[in-house]
């Protein structure tokens, strides 16, 4: 198998025909082996009984059904473990990101490269959700040891010699497009137009994309803890530096300065401290314990080939 190609799917029946229409419109231009996964993470719709019709239809489908829904990232996991092909892309299911431009990357990385990434130009989402995705690219880039490209996401093509590599972290709380820029090896960027969605509604809900966020900085940075140490010694240093101005003022000027108020302000303060180097201590201390019990990432249920050959593990 030449390329296998990953889409990961979540309740996304009213789009489908526009993505089987779609690929079928850009198979002439990949390699004559080629195989497309859709993954269904988990849909309540009739997301499940289309890819196995289409399955049936068309032998370069293959259907891969989770047990439940997983998340969008597990959903990307599963597709990895089960491609064969020599290349892989990712490419998500609500027709964003074009795949009309997968010809393009997958000479791209004919020419060399381990990974061919899309970095993502003219967003269609509102100002709010564009600047937040602005910031937390340039946030993350900022705390992490290793360059994770700007505006990039999922979007991209690797080697087997990546995706090999990839399969071999045993972690469980997947970010994965700051595991592929781990690797490192020969990467370069595609700048593409992301588009709108081609219907439904978004699956990343604002929460969703928060998590994955914690994820991202969480998983591959000690940065925030760092910030924590630095917060309490700037708590500390100031407060012992308005303790010494307090005492010089009693002691030179004799006034002395009414303790409600300062000692109210002061306590809820220190109070709001402690809570956030908490919540920041157990962001990590929850990651253990995810790590720890050594659950499976994802349970495929069954999986759709034609022929009939339908295999469950």
């Amino acid at each position: 198998m030449k390329l296998s190609l990953i889409i990961p799917l979540f309740n996304e029946a009213v789009i489908f025909d526009q993505l089987k229409h779609r690929l079928a419109g850009i198979l002439p231009s990949l390699p004559d082996s080629s195989e497309i996964l859709l993954v269904n993470d988990g849909s309540t719709d009739e997301t499940g009984k289309l890819i196995t019709e289409l399955c049936r239809q068309d032998s370069h489908f293959v259907g891969v059904h989770l047990a439940r829904n997983f998340g969008h990232q597990m959903a990307i996991c599963a597709g990895l473990d089960l491609a064969c092909g020599e290349a892989v892309a990712i490419l998500d299911g609500d027709l964003q990101d074009p795949p009309e431009i997968l010809p393009a990357f997958y000479a791209k990385l004919n020419e060399g490269y381990d990974v061919v990434y899309a970095i993502r130009q003219n967003r269609k989402e509102n100002f709010v959700m564009r600047f937040l995705y602005w910031a937390f690219y340039r946030v993350m880039a900022a705390m992490t040891p290793i360059k994770i490209p700007l505006d990039s996401g999922d979007f991209a093509m690797m080697s087997r010699r990546v995706v090999d590599l990839l399969k071999t972290m045993p972690e469980r709380r997947r970010f994965v497009r700051g595991m592929r820029s781990y690797v490192g090896l020969r990467q370069t960027g595609f700048n593409y137009e992301r588009h709108e969605r081609a219907g439904g509604q978004p699956k990343y809900t604002f929460r969703k994309l928060l998590m994955l966020a914690a994820d991202g900085i969480f998983t591959f940075s000690e940065t925030p803890l760092r910030l924590a140490t630095l917060v309490g010694f700037c708590v500390a240093g100031f407060s012992f530096a308005y303790g010494a101005f307090l005492f010089l003022q009693r002691l030179i000027v004799g006034y002395n300065l009414p303790g409600f108020a300062t000692l109210a302000v002061g306590l809820f303060f220190l109070g709001g401290v402690q809570l956030i180097c908490l919540g920041i201590l157990g962001e990590y201390i929850g990651r253990i314990h995810h790590e720890v019990k050594q659950r499976p990432s994802y349970i495929v249920d069954r999986v759709d080939r034609q022929p009939d050959d339908n295999e469950g593990r």
